[in-house]
């Protein structure tokens, strides 16, 4: 925000209010501001990021005066349209722009009929105050969007492994690489664009491990033929691996990741179905120094979880939020739109946000506002190819069998697996909350958000000697359900508790 615009909120003594409030500023909040401030709407929008375009579209920094072409990007044309829009809308005054800012505390205030909602504002990095600590709106969108899934791998705290979304926008944000040759593992078509932006910007993939049999699609194909854009995406992918020569192999997993103190490599097993090793399938690969895991996305519910939504727990595992026609939450007022209702890829988190925001303006300015029969159809078969797409890359079976006791689960507060089997068998830590508190899993810098859904898992019985069931990824988001109902959204400076009203 410039200054004119800080001075402006902050002349009155109550917290300035909105017609519309929008958090998240990637593809859903972005589409989101964009359609309530075209519906006559005055809109605030808050985003952690120094600038717009969330995880998908994170890019150069602009304050630097950094031009982005677009070469590491899908969909850089609807970005830069979206943009457009959203920078016409600052410029007129109707979007207000709160950038490097977290919301930590969302309130729902039906006793006063005025405003619907409090949103408590913290700077995103470091100390100090938000220039607005408090702002009111008459509705809400929360766009928070999600992040990658992580499963423990023996080695995997060595310096060299990172998230597979972590390398990508590691290569978007800074136009380079965080290393040279690379192994990308995990599942889901996600690794794809990863492997071809490491190309892109003139590395190497050793090889593409993806852990499922991509036989899941055979009965779903239909459902990919409905959103034929997918298709030629991914042809362009097939094409970028054929030109580099990546190996791209099916069934396979990690079992340990190498180095003394850096990756070095990678030992590689087939899979059964079952999870189980394939004998005389193991193999090694050298001269490697960066690794990049991703078992798919979880959304990012704690300010919805916060405020009471509806959720239920979708196919891949992951709780999101529960949502009717025009991304109506269970709570009067509020809106989800993208990663949050289950996630589907950034065309469906543009249409959701588009829909949302447009009725979060009618609601907010009493007009009327409808979907059109074209936008339900395309919602009904995006929704559908992402359905096919959790159900033909699971969460795979057997991960934490291959784990061994001194393998570490949570990298910030260095908890192994022999301890989370200790607390588990010993202390009946059979939840993520007691198993946080008895071994501080969960309590570092991430909050949980990386090694959430394993502990989960593993302190339910996964792995356990004895033959104990594999928790599905249902009661691992049960569990995560509990541990993100949290006072504090995000971390924040005591400065923000010390002046809250």
């Amino acid at each position: 925000m410039s200054g004119a615009e800080t001075s402006e909120l902050r002349s009155t003594a109550a917290a300035p209010r909105f017609d519309v409030a929008v958090v998240g500023a990637g593809p859903a909040g972005l589409a989101a501001a964009a359609a309530a401030a075209a519906g006559g709407a005055r809109v605030a929008v808050i985003d952690s990021a120094e600038q717009p375009g969330g995880q998908y579209w994170r890019h150069r920094s602009e304050a630097a005066g950094v031009t982005d072409g677009g070469e590491y990007h899908h969909g850089w044309r609807e970005y830069l349209s979206l943009r457009a829009r959203f920078d016409a809308g600052i410029a007129a005054g109707t979007i207000h722009y709160f950038a490097s800012t977290s919301v930590w505390m969302a309130r729902a205030l039906s006793t006063l009929p005025e405003t619907s909602f409090a949103l408590e504002l913290a700077p995103a990095h470091g100390g100090g105050r938000s220039a607005v600590p408090t702002l009111r709106a008459t509705t809400l969108v929360l766009a928070t969007g999600g992040y990658d899934r992580q499963l423990p791998v023996p080695g995997w705290q060595l310096p060299g492994v990172m998230a597979a979304g972590g390398i990508q926008a590691f290569v978007k944000q800074n136009g380079m690489l965080p290393g040279k040759r690379f192994v990308i593992a995990g599942t889901g078509p996600f690794l794809l664009p990863v492997a071809a932006n490491i190309t892109q910007a003139g590395g190497s993939v050793a090889a593409v491990l993806e852990s499922a049999s991509l036989m899941g699609w055979i009965p779903r194909a239909h459902r990919a033929a409905g959103v034929p854009s997918k298709a030629l995406e991914g042809a362009g992918y097939v094409a970028a691996f054929v030109k580099h020569r990546v190996p791209y192999r099916i069934r396979t997993v990690i079992t340990e990741i190498l180095g003394p103190d850096h990756v070095t490599g990678v030992r590689t097993a087939k899979v059964r179905a079952d999870g189980s090793i394939l004998s005389g399938s193991e193999r090694e690969i050298t001269g490697v120094d960066g690794v990049g895991l991703g078992w798919g996305f979880t959304p990012q519910l704690e300010l919805p979880v916060q405020l009471g939504v509806q959720t239920r727990v979708d196919v891949d595992g992951s709780l999101v939020g529960v949502v009717a026609e025009a991304g109506r939450s269970s709570v009067a007022g509020l809106f989800l739109a993208g990663e949050v209702t289950g996630v589907g890829g950034a065309p469906l988190s543009v249409l959701e946000g588009e829909i949302a925001g447009r009725a979060a303006a009618g609601d907010a300015t009493g007009t009327t506002a409808s979907l059109t029969g074209a936008e339900r159809r395309t919602l009904a078969r995006n929704r559908s190819f992402a359905e096919a797409m959790h159900l033909a890359h699971p969460v795979p079976a057997g991960w934490a069998d291959r784990l061994t006791p001194d393998t570490t689960v949570c990298r910030c507060e260095e908890v192994t697996v022999g301890e989370i089997g200790h607390a588990h068998d010993d202390l009946a830590a059979h939840d993520l909350r007691t198993e946080k508190g008895l071994t501080r899993a969960g309590m570092g810098w991430c909050q949980g958000r990386v090694c959430g859904f394993a502990v989960s898992c593993l302190s339910a019985g996964a792995g356990a000697v004895g033959g104990e069931a594999m928790p599905s990824a249902g009661d691992a988001a049960v569990s995560l359900a509990q541990s993100a109902k949290r006072p504090l959204a995000q971390p924040l400076p005591l400065s923000a508790l010390r002046n809250l009203d």
